[in-house]
C-alpha cells in the first residue's frame, strides 16, 4: 500500500514536473515571439526612418538645389540629412557669395558632401582666401563651380601649400588659379611638388613647366610613381627635355593606358606606318595617339585611297589628322585637283603646304591667284565648305550669293586657322 501511494505520487511529481517544463517551454516561446515581433517592429521603424531620410534628401536636391531626378538620386548616396537647417546654411553662403542657381547645381552635383559642411567654419576661410589673391567674386565663382573640391579640401594642409609652390613656379597669380580650376583636389606633397621637381632634374626649361602646369594640371597632380615611369620611357624614345613636346609626349603617356597605346599603333601600321615612322609621328605630335580610330580611319581613308599621298607624308605631318575632314581637308582638295589637272601647281605638292596653312594663306595662295585661270574655283571651295549644311547637289545647282570678288573681299579680312 505504501509502496502504491509512494509511486503514485511520484508519477504525480513527474507530470506536474513535465508540465510545468511545458509551461516553461511555451513562456519561453511565447517571450522569444515577443522579442523578435518587437525587434522586426523596431527595424521596420528604423528602415521606414531611413526610407523617409532618403526620400527627404532626394526632395530636396530636386528642389532646392536644382538637380535632375537621375542626378539627385545619384547624390543621395553621398548625403543624407533629415531636415534642411545645414544644407540650407550652406546654399546661403553660396548664394550670398555669388554663386548663381547653375553654378550651385553643378557644384552640388559633382560634390554632394559639400551640403554636410560648416559654412562658417570650413567654407567661407576658403572663399576669402582667393578672394585675398585678387580674384574677382565672377572668376571664384567660375573656379569653385568647375573644381567644388576645393570647398572641401584642407585650407592649411592644401590650399595655402598648393598655391605658394605654384605660385613660386608660376609667378603670376591669374596662372596658379587657371591650375586650381584644374587640380581636382590632388595631393600637393606627395604627387604635384615632386613631378615638377623631376621635370626641372631631367632639364625642363621654366617656361616648359609653366605651361605644362596650366595646361594639364590634372596630368601635373598624377601619381609620382606612375609620373616618373612615364618621364623615363618618354625620355627614352628620344624625346628632348628642353622642348614643349617633351611634356606633351609625357601627358599622352600618362592618359593612355599601354593597351590603348599598343592599339593605336596596330591602326596606324593598318594604314602603312612601320614602327619607326609612327615613332616619327608620335615625336612630330604626340597627340596623333589619342585621336579616336574612327577620326584616324576616315582621315586616312580620303588622304590615301581617294587622293592617293603616301601615308608616311601624313606621319611627317600628324597635325593634319587633327583637321576637320569636311570643313578644312576636302574643300581644300578639292581645289587642289583643279589646279592640278590644270597644271598650275606642281604634281608633288604636298597635303601639308596646303591643309595646314590659315584659312587667309590658303586662300592668297591658291585661290585668289588663280581666279582669272580658275574663275569657278572659289565656288567649289565654297560649295564644298557648305556640304555639312546641305548635299553637294544641292549647293551646285543654287546660285552664288556674291560674286567672286565680293566673296573674297568678305571672306578675307575675317579668315582664321581652323
Amino acid at each position: 500500500m505504501f509502496s502504491f501511494l509512494c509511486s503514485t505520487r511520484l508519477l504525480l511529481l513527474k507530470r506536474r514536473k513535465t508540465q510545468l517544463g511545458f509551461l516553461h517551454q511555451n513562456a519561453f516561446f511565447i517571450v522569444k515571439s515577443f522579442a523578435s515581433i518587437t525587434l522586426s517592429d523596431s527595424s521596420h521603424r528604423q528602415q521606414q526612418g531611413q526610407e523617409e531620410e532618403h526620400s527627404f534628401t532626394v526632395s530636396y536636391l530636386i528642389n532646392s538645389c536644382g538637380l535632375s531626378s537621375k542626378s539627385a538620386l545619384l547624390a543621395s548616396k553621398w548625403v543624407h540629412f533629415e531636415n534642411p537647417e545645414r544644407p540650407d546654411s550652406v546654399l546661403n553662403l553660396l548664394k550670398e557669395n555669388g554663386f548663381t542657381n547653375t553654378q550651385i547645381s553643378k557644384l552640388v552635383r559633382m560634390r554632394p558632401k559639400v551640403l554636410l559642411s560648416y559654412p562658417e567654419k570650413t567654407l567661407l576661410p576658403k572663399i576669402e582666401f582667393f578672394r585675398s589673391k585678387g580674384i574677382s567674386s565672377s572668376d571664384l565663382t567660375t573656379i569653385i563651380s568647375s573644381n567644388p573640391s576645393l570647398l572641401v579640401s584642407s585650407l592649411n594642409n592644401h590650399l595655402i601649400p598648393c598655391y605658394d609652390f605654384l605660385k613660386s613656379v608660376l609667378l603670376v597669380d591669374e596662372k596658379v588659379l587657371t591650375t586650381f580650376k584644374g587640380s581636382r583636389g590632388a595631393d600637393v606633397a606627395n604627387n604635384m611638388i615632386p613631378n615638377i621637381e623631376l621635370l626641372r632634374q631631367h632639364g625642363v626649361p621654366q617656361s616648359v613647366i609653366s605651361l605644362f602646369l596650366t595646361s594639364f594640371p590634372r596630368i601635373a597632380f598624377s601619381n609620382h610613381s606612375k609620373f616618373v615611369e612615364a618621364v623615363l620611357e618618354v625620355k627614352e624614345m628620344g624625346f628632348d627635355p628642353l622642348k614643349t613636346v617633351f611634356v606633351l609626349a609625357v601627358q599622352v603617356v600618362l592618359k593612355m593606358s599601354k593597351e590603348k597605346l599598343e592599339s593605336k599603333l596596330e591602326l596606324y601600321k593598318r594604314w602603312g606606318w612601320s614602327k619607326d615612322v609612327a615613332l616619327l609621328a608620335f615625336k612630330r605630335n604626340p597627340s596623333c595617339m589619342a585621336l579616336s580610330e574612327e577620326k584616324i580611319t576616315k582621315a586616312m581613308d580620303f588622304l590615301v585611297n581617294k587622293m592617293g599621298w603616301p601615308s608616311a607624308h601624313i606621319a611627317k605631318n600628324p597635325t593634319i589628322l587633327f583637321l576637320s575632314l569636311e570643313k578644312r581637308i576636302i574643300p581644300r582638295c578639292s581645289v587642289i585637283q583643279i589646279l592640278l589637272a590644270k597644271g598650275l601647281v606642281k604634281k608633288d605638292l604636298g597635303p601639308a603646304r596646303f591643309i595646314i596653312p590659315s584659312e587667309r594663306s590658303f586662300l592668297e595662295r591658291f585661290v585668289i591667284k588663280f581666279q582669272d585661270d580658275v574663275p569657278q574655283l572659289l565656288n567649289v571651295y565654297q560649295g564644298k565648305k557648305d556640304l555639312e549644311v546641305g548635299s553637294q547637289s544641292e549647293k551646285l545647282k543654287s546660285p552664288q550669293r556674291y560674286s567672286n570678288d565680293h566673296t573674297l573681299s568678305e571672306m578675307i579680312p575675317k579668315a582664321a586657322s581652323q
